[in-house]
């Protein structure tokens, strides 16, 4: 029998048919949380360089491991509980074994309180830009149980709270893809449950915008930048990694958190020091200098991220800078015989706000200064002495004046004809120079008794009429 395709009731079938496959595509769509567009990522600004930033207090209890820093502001460094924490003598940043990075408050000595000023604003900013975020690409997706589920790029938003049980949830995307999630009441994310990053997804571009509380239950694994409008608590054992940013308080309890890398972007570098690490009999009016990989943010380097300490006292200084190299120049000659200890930490940045991946660390030793330039007499010759006592075990001196301002290298050399320690290698003015010289670490003159020879060299600046001076004796050591 035939069909009367004009039948009116024929019709009206074929449409709801039709639109039944409509729906159905469009639930299959949105099961699978196919988002159409990457959002922009989310500018923390300075925020970004804690870890963990809250408002009202960051307190801690059992074996907790932070990587990066953290900072209460406009609470007080008493608000930070359970770290033991140590003040540095700069009195800017305090330490904690519980943290590899430093700790902020915003009562600790200038400029610490302006930086933190600025920091809890970028993330009061960093969550209104989060939460003012328009055409979401999925709301209400799931109906805020993401448990299970897998999630593409996207602005996501709820109006309820969302929930990440046992099962876990995925977040699947390139390194460049960026996920926003609003959400207007709490996030959870039960105990045990871990949010999984595939196909290259990186934590630094996941946002979790939070109006309530969120919760890391125990043992959970999270991932991504939590901006928080009250407290994060993180249970028994969770683990991040990305940031805690909360507008009241961080609770940890036994947790790792660790502040997530950019993938792709290279960090700065230190290239090279003078002086170097390790470098014995140092001038005493010399510079500190440090040549990076990358042009200088000159902001960023301060004499609270350059700095220059002996024990646990800091030296005064000016810090510049001239594109790659920074300097830090003491206010008052260094003391002689000393060793100090230079740090640039990892809020120094480049002009593309990248810092270094931990903090750089070197060491030096100055030499025993001028001793023979009394009343303005200055030495009317270069001249290398003999080293006394000699023979010596296991510390010697040995002295050499300088008519003039010159680049100096005092070396150790064994009858082979092998460097076996730098004693001096930069700039000296002028005088007369005892430099001590001990056979046991950090040289190879600790094998064996033996003879061995250390040579001058002092090239003047600038070299004119006095030329280069050379000269070389020799030294006995018994065992």
């Amino acid at each position: 029998m035939k069909t009367n395709t004009n039948n009116p009731s024929t019709i009206l079938s074929r449409w709801m048919r039709l639109f039944g496959v409509v729906l159905t595509i469009a639930f299959v769509v949105h099961g699978a949380a196919l988002a159409q567009s990457s959002p922009a990522p989310v500018n923390l600004g300075t925020a970004g360089d804690f870890v963990a930033l809250a408002k009202a207090g960051i307190s801690a209890t059992g074996t907790t491991a932070i990587t990066g820093d953290i900072g209460v502001s406009p609470a007080a460094a008493t608000y930070i509980t359970g770290f033991g924490l140590i003040m540095d003598p700069s009195g800017t940043f305090s330490t904690s074994s519980l943290v590899n990075g430093r700790v902020y408050a915003a009562d600790y000595t200038d400029p610490t309180p302006a930086k933190m000023t600025t920091a809890v604003s970028d993330m009061e900013t960093a969550y209104t830009d989060a939460a003012g975020r328009t055409l979401p690409d999925y709301t209400e997706l799931y109906a805020g149980d993401l448990t299970g589920q897998t999630l593409t790029h996207g602005l996501y938003k709820w109006g309820t709270g969302v929930l990440v049980s046992a099962g876990g949830v995925t977040i699947s995307g390139t390194a460049s893809d960026v996920w926003i999630f609003q959400i207007a009441q709490d996030l959870t994310i039960a105990n045990g449950a871990i949010v999984t990053l595939i196909g290259g997804a990186q934590a630094s571009n996941i946002f979790w915008q939070v109006a309530g509380q969120v919760t890391l239950g125990t043992t959970s694994d999270m991932k991504g930048n939590i901006l928080c409008q009250t407290q994060i608590a993180m249970s028994t054992g969770a683990v991040l990694v990305g940031t805690a940013l909360a507008q009241t308080a961080v609770t940890l309890d036994a947790n790792a958190v660790t502040k997530p890398t950019l993938v792709g972007v290279t960090p700065l570098i230190v290239l090279s020091t003078d002086p170097a690490d390790s470098a014995t009999g140092l001038p005493l009016g010399q510079k500190i200098t440090a040549t990076f990989s990358d042009a200088m943010n000159v902001s960023t380097l301060t004499t609270s991220t350059f700095t220059l300490t002996t024990n646990t006292t800091s030296v005064s200084g000016v810090v510049s800078d001239t594109g790659r190299i920074a300097f830090f120049s003491p206010s008052s000659d260094l003391a002689a015989s000393t060793l100090y200890t230079a740090t640039i930490t990892t809020d120094a940045k480049d002009t593309a706000g990248v810092g270094l991946a931990s903090n750089y660390v070197w060491s030096f030793t100055t030499g025993s200064g001028v001793t023979a330039v009394k009343n303005g007499v200055v030495p009317q010759e270069f001249a290398l002495f003999q080293n006394y006592p000699n023979p010596f075990n296991p510390s010697t001196k040995i002295e050499y004046s300088l008519q003039r301002e010159s680049q100096v290298s005092l070396k150790i050399y064994n009858v082979l004809g092998s460097e076996v320690a730098t004693l001096v290698n930069g700039r000296q003015e002028a005088g007369r120079y005892v430099v001590p010289f001990t056979a046991i670490g950090g040289n190879r003159l600790t094998s064996a008794s033996g003879v061995y020879f250390y040579r001058l060299v002092a090239n003047a600046i600038p070299l004119g009429d006095a030329g280069s001076f050379v000269s070389t004796k020799k030294l006995i050591l018994l065992k």
